[in-house]
């Protein structure tokens, strides 16, 4: 084997390298917060992608059974590239569980899309492009969770309370308003057969941090709140 087959053979395995080492880095930080889809998974995306790409810049350079020109007008070599891409979306799916009121594995959904196309930068020989996405993933997996701390968001929400049917509903409403919590809406139905009225009220929840924190403090001050409760449920979405 001469320099040049070596050097030929070295630049694509150069670059799964370069694909592994990069979104081998993403899934370890995926993996020390105890997320599904970690450093195995993360390196394995990249690295596929990395290949992908790699045989979509090189489909053109085999003739099968063509002249070399007559196959390049057949060929579609962005045609893998697309498909990693719709791979990618079924492996994010996969990620991504419902729990109660709240979605988890959104991040790491995202950030196994960002590790393919920091695999199919790095198939491509864009080095520069890889190693800056990666940077900057990792500035935004890390830093940014700490600034998410510092600004409110607004999360909206049903809460379903059924009392009996003599109670003040307004007495219900108050005691859920607060600073961080505003009633937005409301209806109820009373049920005359069973005497009780079913409060169904849509609420806008400014917090910071976990707003599973704020949705049981609403919960807690109901039912320490004296009024005769019936039962307490947050709807789903």
């Amino acid at each position: 084997m001469n320099y040049t087959e070596i050097q030929e053979l070295w630049t694509p395995l150069g670059r799964i390298l370069l694909a592994a080492l990069l979104g081998g880095l993403l899934g370890f930080e995926r993996d020390i917060h105890g997320r599904g889809a970690g450093l195995r998974t993360h390196l394995l995306v990249s690295i596929g992608a990395c290949v992908f790409m790699l045989l979509s810049i090189r489909v053109e350079s085999f003739g099968v059974a063509l002249t070399p020109a007559e196959f390049s007008r057949v060929t579609d070599p962005a045609r893998i590239a697309a498909q990693v891409v719709t791979g990618i979306g079924f492996l994010g799916a996969g990620v991504i569980i419902k729990e109660g009121l709240s979605v988890r594995g959104l991040t790491t959904a995202a950030c196994l899309w960002v590790a393919a196309a920091i695999g199919m930068a790095s198939g491509v020989g864009f080095v520069a492009i890889a190693i800056f996405t990666t940077a900057v993933a990792l500035f935004a997996l890390t830093f940014l969770r700490y600034v998410e701390g510092f600004y409110r968001r607004d999360v909206y929400r049903d809460l379903s309370v059924l009392v009996p049917i003599g109670v003040d509903i307004r007495i219900v409403m108050d005691t859920v308003k607060s600073t961080e919590v505003q009633v937005i809406s409301y209806s109820m139905e009373r049920d005359y057969e069973s005497q009780t009225t079913d409060l169904k009220m849509s609420l806008r929840l400014f917090h910071r941090g976990n707003v599973e924190k704020l949705s049981y403090l609403i919960v807690e001050k109901l039912e320490s709140s004296g009024i005769p409760l019936k039962a307490l449920n947050w709807m789903k979405p």
